[in-house]
């Protein structure tokens, strides 16, 4: 009886085959689609120096019929106090790392933080190209798309884009529908507390009004204000 059992665990040729088989073809195919995805994110991150990409999050809306607001402008007509703030706020070391700041990262991950590494092009590779929830799937996907947008793109066109991009309320995205929408002007016109009040907003844009702050938000505000002020050279990548 136990040769029997024995003889009946070891599954036969044929089924070994199949299996072989079934395995090689998952591995083809999930070869395949990862090769498709690089090539899909490689042209539309080419497409991208040239064309302002929209988001996911737009994407999304429109597919349900959501209203979406935005105006696309180029950096050199923006206020050059709002790339500040946004440095000061988002991404402190953001002219002196490559996309991502691994110190950062690795600390975070040390400490068991959720959020303080993401960094401006890792922002920006996940409203571009990916889906906002938190996953570590994401997260490992978001890293070498930062690192490649910032070699690709510069610094300047990462922040044009994340700028252009960026949501700051229900349906308002990118930096000229969020000036004229809480301020009623022009992203140009923009002064300091008006960009810093928009940079504070930016990890919670739904729940942070920069047109109407509350008194939290409000001491965000100040506080960035004087980091920016006291920031020394942390902005010279954008400078023409």
């Amino acid at each position: 009886m136990s040769r029997r059992a024995e003889t009946t665990d070891v599954p036969p040729p044929q089924r070994r085959g199949l299996a072989r088989r079934v395995a090689r073809g998952l591995f083809r195919l999930a070869w395949r689609s990862s090769a498709l995805v690089a090539l899909a994110l490689l042209v539309l991150t080419l497409i991208g120096m040239a064309i302002t990409p929209v988001s996911t999050l737009m994407i999304g809306r429109w597919a349900t019929l959501e209203p979406v607001t935005r105006m696309v402008v180029p950096l050199g007509s923006v206020s050059p106090h709002v790339a500040r703030m946004v440095i000061a706020s988002e991404d402190s070391r953001y002219c002196s790392h490559r996309g991502v700041d691994f110190d950062a990262l690795f600390a975070v991950i040390e400490a068991g933080a959720e959020r303080g590494a993401s960094t401006i092009a890792m922002q920006t590779a996940k409203n571009v190209f990916l889906w906002p929830e938190r996953s570590y799937v994401r997260k490992a996907i978001e890293i070498p798309l930062a690192l490649w947008i910032d070699l690709v793109w510069g610094k300047r066109r990462v922040m044009e884009v994340y700028l252009n991009v960026a949501e700051w309320g229900e349906g308002v995205f990118g930096i000229e529908a969020a000036a004229q929408a809480h301020f009623g002007k022009s992203a140009a016109e923009l002064g300091r507390r008006e960009a810093a009040l928009l940079a504070t907003a930016l990890p919670n844009p739904l729940g942070r009004d920069p047109g109407a702050p509350s008194g939290g938000h409000a001491r965000l505000a100040e506080n960035l204000m004087a980091r920016e002020r006291g920031s020394g050279e942390i902005f010279g990548c954008l400078d023409d």
